[in-house]
C-alpha cells in the first residue's frame, strides 16, 4: 500500500476517518474529501503529526461540478486514484408517517446520487488506468431491514444493487468492487435526532474494527477478488 493514493470520500467521519488512519499507517497517501472540511483537517493534521501523508478536499457529493473537482484536483496533485471508498452518507430511522419529505430526499439524493456520481467520476479515471478498487459501504441495511428503516435501507439496497451491477460489469476491466455490510458501529450517526432507535453502543463494532476492514479489503492482490463481505459484532445484532 505504500504511496499508493486511497480517496476516502466521508474522510471526516468516524468510518472514514479511522480508515484514514490505517491506510497512512502503511504508507498510503491518503486523501480525506468531506462537506465537513474543518473536521477533515483535523483528522490529517493528526496523521500527518504521526508521519503519515493526508491531504483534505471539500466536496459536495450531490454536485457533479464538486465532486468532478475532486477528481481532478486528487489526479492532477497526487497522480492517479488507487483506492475509492465511500464512506459518506446520511441516515434516517423513523416510521414512515413521521419522516419529513425534504429528510428522505436528502437521504436519498445523498446516499443513492452522491454513490453514482462520485463513483462513477472516479471509476471513469480509474477506467483509463485499466485498474483499481472501489470499497462501498451500504451497511447491513442494504441487506436486511428492520422496524422503520423505510427509507433508509431504500437508499443502502439502491448501493448493493448498484454495486452488485458494476462487480459485473467490470469483470475484465481491471476495476474490482466490495460490497461491506457492517453490522452496528459506533460512530455520530446514533447521536442523530433522526434516527429513532435504542442501540448498545458499548457492544457494537469500533471505527478502528472497522478501519482495518476496509484495508483488507482494500489491500487483496490485484487478481484477488473479493465482492462481498458481512461483519457484525460477535454480542450484538446485525443493526
Amino acid at each position: 500500500m505504500k504511496d499508493k493514493i486511497v480517496l476516502i470520500v466521508g474522510g471526516s467521519g468516524g468510518i472514514g476517518s479511522a480508515a484514514a488512519k490505517v491506510f497512512a499507517k502503511a504508507g498510503a497517501k491518503v486523501v480525506l474529501a468531506a462537506r465537513n472540511k474543518s473536521k477533515a483537517e483535523e483528522v490529517a493534521k493528526e496523521i500527518n503529526d504521526s508521519g503519515g501523508e493526508a491531504f483534505v478536499i471539500g466536496v459536495d457529493v450531490t454536485d457533479l461540478a464538486s465532486v468532478s473537482t475532486m477528481t481532478r484536483e486528487v489526479t492532477e496533485d497526487l497522480g492517479s486514484i488507487d483506492v475509492l471508498v465511500n464512506a459518506f452518507g446520511q441516515g434516517i430511522i423513523q416510521p414512515l408517517l413521521d419522516i419529513k419529505p425534504d429528510d428522505a430526499k436528502n437521504v436519498l439524493e445523498t446516499n443513492v446520487y452522491g454513490t453514482f456520481l462520485v463513483t462513477q467520476t472516479v471509476v471513469r479515471h480509474m477506467a483509463t488506468e485499466k485498474k483499481g478498487r472501489v470499497i462501498m459501504l451500504p451497511g447491513t441495511l442494504g441487506k436486511y431491514v428492520m422496524k422503520n428503516s423505510s427509507v433508509y435501507a431504500a437508499s443502502k439496497f439502491a448501493v448493493t444493487g448498484f454495486t452488485k451491477a458494476l462487480i459485473e460489469e467490470n469483470k475484465r476491466s481491471g476495476i474490482k468492487f466490495t460490497l461491506m455490510h457492517l453490522g452496528g458501529v459506533d460512530t455520530p450517526f446514533w447521536d442523530d435526532d433522526k434516527v429513532d432507535m435504542r442501540v448498545q453502543r458499548d457492544k457494537m463494532l469500533t471505527p478502528e474494527e472497522v478501519g482495518k476492514a476496509i484495508y483488507y479489503a482494500a489491500n487483496q492482490p490485484a487478481d484477488s477478488v473479493l465482492n462481498e463481505i458481512t461483519i457484525q459484532p460477535e454480542s450484538h445484532q446485525m443493526v
